[in-house]
């Protein structure tokens, strides 16, 4: 329970690192299309106001050229054919040579278009969009009055009256806003400005363009489904992962199950020929004493080759029985031979083995406590062996608390050491052992529990002889039992 809760957990958050960062990169995404779609939009409209501005210094240098015929005063009357076809011309005036402008400032910067050689803007008011345009010529001079709102060519114009975007004219702290557009642009989380000065050095307005990206102008729509595709993967994910854990860890209890199986039928076989050796030698004695008696009673000559000769197969059959079964005890007696025997870490093999036996554990609502040292245990031993006599204790603690009411199962194994020895402790708050049953607990064919072989303990503490420990058992106060595994300590290196 602890384990699922802990990968869900896990899930969780990489579920939402993983979305907050795929978050991150379609908003980023998606911002930066939009920058790039609004600076593309903005350097339109500034081109296109430039070639207005550009256009009135080309009226004014045609003007100058089509110098008129007659002379006079200045003209304050409009040109009428110009207006027809500029929008933005509002009035046209005229200084002939030898007058000079009615206007201070008209005549000021008529002298300094004369000085630059181009035109001069003067009159500047962007509160009511106007402003005049001064070109100095021989022998007039002419100025155009212009309308800045008349000016933007709305049949190009790229931005629609709809769109977001603030469109002005700024110039010398004035400024006349050409496209309202709609919210405010510094107030957004995301506020994007364009400017620059029109191309025509007559005419220096200065285009801005400004726009605000706010949370609406997110992708929310692929963002969720960034995120659901996530969550979908790391599923799928999770579920390979769950796969492969059950996978690797059925391939692990099988492989302990078939070396428990051939231990058990190691410890069988002992148990076999222990058994059988005993009559089979006074199989062997009485036929050797039946021999003896002939040997020395009275019997008839004609049986007595017949009889020696069946007595003596007798007995070599005997005999040879004797030596297979004493040969079989010898070779399985000894579960340590051709084990080699090596520095083991005790508290990563206990830790690999509760993790095989972790669904057995989850299905008794048994979570197992470890109690471990502050430096690891290291014993000299065999891993399989460890791993194998961990797995039987386990198992039968697990078994033992299947007994007792779930509120009060309890499993604690302790990991420290004993002066030269490792330890390990299995305690189970089950139903115990009873005492009449301790001393014969490790004895080959004796159980306490229904349907049982009796040769799991046996077993275990012939394993652990073959290491040179040794395995104990101890009832577990109040109510339990304890199994106590010691292992030869492998001495810390200086």
């Amino acid at each position: 329970m602890l384990s699922r809760r802990r990968s869900l957990l896990l899930g969780g958050l990489a579920w939402t690192l993983l979305s907050t960062l795929a978050a991150v990169g379609l908003a980023q995404s998606e911002l930066t299309r939009l920058r790039e779609a609004f600076d593309t939009d903005a350097r339109i409209a500034h081109r296109l106001l430039s070639q207005r501005a550009a256009q009135h210094d080309a009226i004014l240098a045609t003007l100058n050229l089509l110098q008129p015929t007659r002379s006079g005063a200045e003209d304050d009357q409009p040109q009428q054919h110009l207006p027809a076809v500029y929008p933005q011309v509002l009035l046209v005036l005229q200084r002939d040579r030898g007058h000079d402008w009615r206007d201070a400032a008209l005549q000021a910067a008529d002298a300094q278009s004369r000085v630059l050689d181009r035109a001069v803007s003067v009159h500047i008011d962007l509160a009511q969009g106007r402003y005049l345009l001064v070109q100095h010529g021989e022998p007039a001079s002419h100025a155009l009055r212009l309308d800045l709102r008349a000016m933007v060519p709305w049949s190009e114009w790229p931005i629609r009256v709809d769109d977001p975007q603030r469109v002005s004219l700024q110039f010398g702290g004035q400024s006349l806003v050409l496209q309202a557009g709609h919210g405010a642009p510094d107030a957004a989380p995301w506020p994007y400005a364009f400017r620059k000065v029109l191309a025509s050095p007559s005419q220096p307005f200065e285009v801005v363009v400004e726009r605000g990206f706010g949370w609406a102008d997110l992708p929310w729509g692929r963002m969720a489904g960034a995120s659901a595709l996530i969550a979908a993967l790391l599923a799928a994910a999770a579920a390979w992962w769950r796969q492969r854990v059950a996978r690797r860890r059925a391939e692990e209890l099988l492989r302990l199950g078939q070396v428990a199986r051939l231990n058990t039928l190691g410890e069988l076989a002992a148990g076999i020929a222990h058994e059988l050796n005993q009559p089979l030698t006074a199989v062997l004695a009485s036929t050797q004493a039946a021999r003896r008696l002939l040997a020395d009673e009275e019997h008839d000559p004609a049986d007595t080759p017949l009889l020696r000769q069946a007595l003596d197969q007798a007995a070599a059959q005997a005999r040879r029985a004797s030596d297979v079964l004493l040969r079989l005890r010898r070779s399985v007696e000894r579960p340590d031979a051709g084990r080699v025997l090596q520095p083991v870490a005790l508290d990563v093999l206990v830790a690999d083995t509760l993790h095989l036996l972790e669904p057995e554990s989850a299905r008794r609502a048994v979570v197992p406590q470890v109690v471990a040292a502050a430096a690891p245990v290291v014993v000299q031993g065999d891993a399989v062996a460890v791993q194998q006599i961990v797995h039987n204790l386990v198992m039968n603690a697990l078994q033992a608390l299947e007994q007792v009411d779930a509120a009060e199962r309890r499993l604690v194994l302790t990991l420290d050491t004993d002066g030269d020895a490792g330890r390990l402790r299995v305690a189970d708050t089950g139903p115990g052992i009873p005492d009449d049953a301790l001393p014969r607990l490790f004895e080959p064919f004796y159980t306490t529990r229904p349907g049982g072989l009796g040769l799991g303990l046996s077993l275990c503490e012939s394993l652990a002889q073959g290491m040179g420990g040794a395995l104990a058992a101890e009832a577990n106060p109040p109510c339990g039992a304890c199994f106590t595994l010691r292992l030869p300590r492998v001495a810390e290196r200086p």
